[in-house]
Order: structure tokens, then sequence, then C-alpha cells
């Protein structure tokens, strides 16, 4: 009995310890929402961030500091400005100083460099000169400072520039794909996507693939398959470069749940992976399938179908790109975790997928649900709703 209670009471802890939160504000004022609705931290802050990995940065008379989910001072705020936690590292700036510290506060001396970035997939870059490299948390050198650029990790993967080639690196600084092309997509499968002087191609098993006539590739998202442009066109490509659907659409975004939205002429529906149109193209605009199976669709502003195409949630509301850095693979618009954000008449609340609105409450600004990360409200501004495909510029910023 004994055991159990202690199993019990773990589990509890850990379920604490998981809970997701929103940053919300009310009255001018940020708390916290849990996602029974209620408020897990009443609104009282000025300023604060979204929890990391725990802890959410928050500010008290000037200075930062960052709470746990009760609300409970854990590092005192005491520095000028703080960064959210990534791989159990937060960079903060004390006195005129950025620094690193770990959960506890404390300090960590990291390897030279001429500026600070932020952790990870736990590793962070460093600057020498005009090379890049990599350390880990704990504070080791990872790669010695080598490339020219190095992306953003996606998965576990990144992009580097060398000599204005690209190729793709692991967190462990080994090279997966040697810097020898113009441009290079995301790591999917042990595949992506790249330029070799003006050819695109598919690189599989470090062997480079032409695709017939593609004038620009996308990246892999959830599906083995992506978009690509021929002939001012788009189509579906496969992991081995191979057009599965010919290039006949004016726009396209990702597969998921075998559907992907495609724009034809002024009008969005969605095809299967035969190219059948399960859904006619009746929107102005529409977006990629959720995990649960809703999508959203724009009339003259936005709601949810279900894969057969119904309507489950009227098109009255404002839909917002994720709040998350989006180099996360997660969907970027209409339901994450259960939970889409909306806005209606000027305020912002989350939705269920039945449509009922969390807590029955909406808020001067929200940020998503989230242990991963999030912007200073304060200076948070909603972005407006986008109907163009995803672009590539990304890679080469």
């Amino acid at each position: 009995m004994k055991k159990t209670f202690i199993f019990l009471l773990l589990a509890g802890i850990q379920f604490v310890h998981s809970q997701e939160l929103a940053l919300v504000k009310k009255n001018s004022k940020i708390g916290y929402l849990a996602k029974d609705g209620s408020f897990k931290i009443e609104p009282q802050y000025k300023a604060a961030k979204s929890f990391s990995e725990g802890l959410a940065a928050a500010e008290n008379a000037g200075k930062w500091g960052f709470i746990d989910a009760k609300g409970a001072w854990v590092i005192p705020a005491t520095f000028v400005d703080a960064k959210d936690f990534n791989s159990g590292i937060a960079i903060v700036k004390k006195d005129k100083e950025w620094v690193y510290i770990d959960k506890k506060g404390e300090i960590q001396k990291a390897p030279a460099s001429e500026k600070l970035y932020d952790f990870n997939n736990g590793v962070a870059f460093i600057k020498q000169g005009n090379k890049i490299g990599l350390i880990n948390s704990k504070m080791a050198v990872v790669l010695e400072p080598k490339y020219d650029q190095i992306k953003p990790f996606e998965n576990g993967f990144a992009r580097v520039e060398l000599n204005k080639n690209w190729g793709i690196i692991n967190t462990a600084g080994k090279e997966l794909v040697e810097p020898a092309y113009a441009e290079i997509g995301n790591y999917f499968k042990n595949t992506t996507w790249a330029r070799k002087d003006k050819t695109f191609g598919i690189i599989s098993a470090g062997k480079f693939i032409p695709v017939d006539g593609a004038e620009k590739i996308w990246d892999f998202e959830i599906q083995d398959l992506t978009f690509a442009k021929k002939n001012g066109k788009i189509g579906f490509i496969d992991l081995k470069g191979n057009w599965v659907i010919l290039p006949i659409y004016d726009k396209a975004k990702a597969f998921s749940k075998n559907l992907a939205p495609v724009l034809v002429g002024s009008k969005w529906g969605y095809i299967n992976p035969k190219a059948d149109f399960v859904i006619p193209p009746t929107y102005s605009d529409a977006e990629v399938f959720g995990s649960n199976g809703l999508a959203p669709v724009k009339e003259s502003n936005w709601g949810f179908i279900n894969e057969s195409g119904k309507i489950v949630i009227p098109t009255q509301y404002g839909i917002t790109a994720n709040g998350m850095i989006a180099m996360f693979v997660q969907q970027d618009k209409g339901f994450i975790d259960g939970i889409a954000r909306v806005k209606n008449e000027g305020k912002w609340g989350f939705l269920r997928p039945d449509g009922t609105v969390l807590g029955n409450q909406w808020f001067e600004n929200a940020e998503l649900f989230s242990k991963s990360g999030g912007r200073n409200i304060t200076e948070a501004v909603a972005e407006k709703p986008k109907s163009e495909t995803k672009p590539t510029a990304k890679k080469k910023k």
C-alpha cells in the first residue's frame, strides 16, 4: 500500500510539472490559464513570458526573475532582462552583461564567444571571429567554430553554410550532408531537398537526385510528400523526387491526414494523395489538418472543418500563426494539442474542438499553451492570417 501511495504521489508530481499553461492578458495584467479554463496564476504581472521547462520569466519592480507553475519565485527578480529556458539554460542580463544561468539561478561560464545564443535541442551556437560552432548545456564545446552560418536546429538537425554552400549537421556536429549546395531544406527521414547550381533535387543516402523541371521545393513536414513548383504551377513529389501529383495548382500546402490544401484560381480545396478532390475548392484560404482531424478554413473569417468537409465550427473567427518559434515541427495555425487560439471582436480566446470557448473567457492578448517558449506579451503583435505558401527564404536568412 505504501509503494502504491508513493507511485501515485510521483505520478501526481509529474502531472503538475507537465501541465501546460497559457499566458493571457486581462485588465492590463498578465496571468496563466490552465486547460480547464481556470486561472492557475491570477493576472498580476505587468510583463511576463510563457512557461518554458517549468519556469516562466516575469517582471517585478522593474527586474526579471523566474516563477514556477504556482506563481512562486524560484529565481528572484534581480535581472535587467531574461529569456526563456531551453535545455536547462536561460540567458539573462545581469547589470550590463548577458550571461547563462541554470535553473538554480547560478551563472554558467561558457566558452569564449562574441555573443550568447539561445539553447535549442541541447546545444547553442558560439561565434569566434566569423565562424560558428556549438556548445552543449554543460558548457563544453561540441563543435569548434568552422561554419559561416548555422541555422536553428529542427528535430536535432540544422542547416550549415560554408563558403556560400549549404549542408546539414546533427547536434553532435556531425555532417550528414556536406556543404555543397546553393540551397538546402530541412532533414526529414534521412532526406532533404537541395539546389545544386540551378537544379533542384532530393538528397537521399548522400546522393543528389534531380527532380524533373522543379523550380522550387518546399520542406517535407508531416507526410512523405511535399509540394514543388514546375512551370509556375504547384504539384507534389515523394521522398525519391518523383512527381506523384502533377503540378497543376496555383498554390499548395502540406499533406496531413492524407489531405492537402490546394489553390485553384481563387479558391482553396483539399485533395488526397491520388489528386482527387475530397473537399471542393470553395474557400478563400485553408490550412493543413491538425492531429484531431480539424482544419482551419476561411470564408469572410475563419472556422474549422472535419475531414469530410463539414463545417464544425462556424467561420466567424480570426486565427493567428503559432506564437512559438516556427522552427518547431507543429501546426502553425488551428488546433494544437486540442486547443485553438482565435480572435473575436478584438479579443483573444481558446476554442475546444466542440466549438466552445475555454473558460468562456476572452482576453486582451494570449499566447499558446506551451512548455517550450513564448514571447513577452507586452511586445507581442497579432499576426494576420497568411494565404501564401510556406516560403523557402528561411533557409538563407
